[in-house]
């Protein structure tokens, strides 16, 4: 299919692309600087070869007239990444850039009838590394847990979210997930810390990037029937960060928050529970 992804020269964006080309799409990467170095050499061809299956558009999506025009051209699904991806000034930059973009690309999509769309949100809906006050009601975190966040940023993601919801009502044959991403990293090796008081705050989460990757293109091209409308997914690695058992860093950290019930923290089991990603998504974590 062709897949537009947007804020394409981050992290995530860049392994989206190669992922999609790799996959058979033809992609249109969208973003508001410059085509990052890891790309640019996808746009180098030389002229007796078949044309290009990636094409680069520098684009303002706070502005939604340049979003719409930059998806035109027969664009089937959208991964939509493009954001402040911190609280920044933990005023207004984050909040407002965030959601304006989401927003544009949601309406755009609408606009012309592109029915997948796979968004970025975060594990920051519940109120973690950012936040004062960590309200935790129960682990493994899932998508049932309420959304409490006190700063911009995952208030940001947390209003993206519900925009998804506004935008599958308005607009019923559209499909939205958004993928609550953990610290994505090339590995887990690279989130490793010496002192686990230092990640307590996240809950030692993390998300190999390529598996976070393959978790959009899932979002965008898995099979019709298994769900619908807008749905929110946790996009974790099912182990911690930490060497520690999982049970140890629960006791020591955060004994006061209850399990569900039927669950455990054996091992080193993680944090989150993603069993909806896999089971809606077909999404298992893989790490290199």
């Amino acid at each position: 299919m062709k897949l537009a992804v947007t804020g394409c020269n981050g992290s995530v964006g860049t392994r989206v692309v190669l992922a999609a080309l790799e996959a058979g799409h033809t992609v249109i990467g969208l973003d508001a600087v410059p085509c990052s170095e890891p790309l640019a050499s996808l746009l180098l061809r030389k002229k007796d070869e078949e044309p290009a299956r990636f094409t680069f558009k520098r684009v303002d999506l706070t502005d939604f007239d340049a979003a719409l025009a930059a998806l035109q051209g027969g664009v089937e699904a959208i991964v939509q990444l493009a954001a402040v991806r911190t609280p920044a000034d933990y005023k207004v930059f984050a909040h407002n850039t965030n959601v304006v973009i989401s927003w544009n690309i949601l309406r755009a999509a609408a606009e012309l009838k592109i029915d997948r769309v796979a968004q970025a949100s975060s594990v920051n809906v519940i109120p973690l590394v950012w936040t004062e006050r960590k309200d935790f009601e129960y682990f493994p975190i899932d998508e049932e847990h309420p959304c409490r966040p006190d700063e911009p940023y995952g208030l940001s993601k947390v209003i993206c979210e519900t925009q998804a919801d506004a935008i599958v009502r308005r607009y019923p044959s559209m499909r939205v997930a958004s993928l609550r991403l953990s610290w994505s990293l090339p590995s887990r090796e690279d989130a490793l810390r010496d002192d686990p008081e230092r990640r307590k705050n996240d809950l030692w989460g993390y998300v190999q990037e390529d598996s976070a990757a393959e978790a959009f293109l899932l979002a965008v091209a898995g099979e019709d029937g298994k769900w619908s409308g807008h749905e929110r997914f946790f996009i974790v690695a099912p182990d911690t960060s930490a060497n520690e058992d999982t049970v140890e860093l629960w006791q020591t950290y955060w004994r006061h928050v209850p399990l569900k019930e039927g669950k455990n923290l054996e091992g080193r089991k993680g944090f989150f529970d993603c069993s909806k990603a896999e089971r809606l998504l077909g999404w298992v974590h893989k790490n290199p």
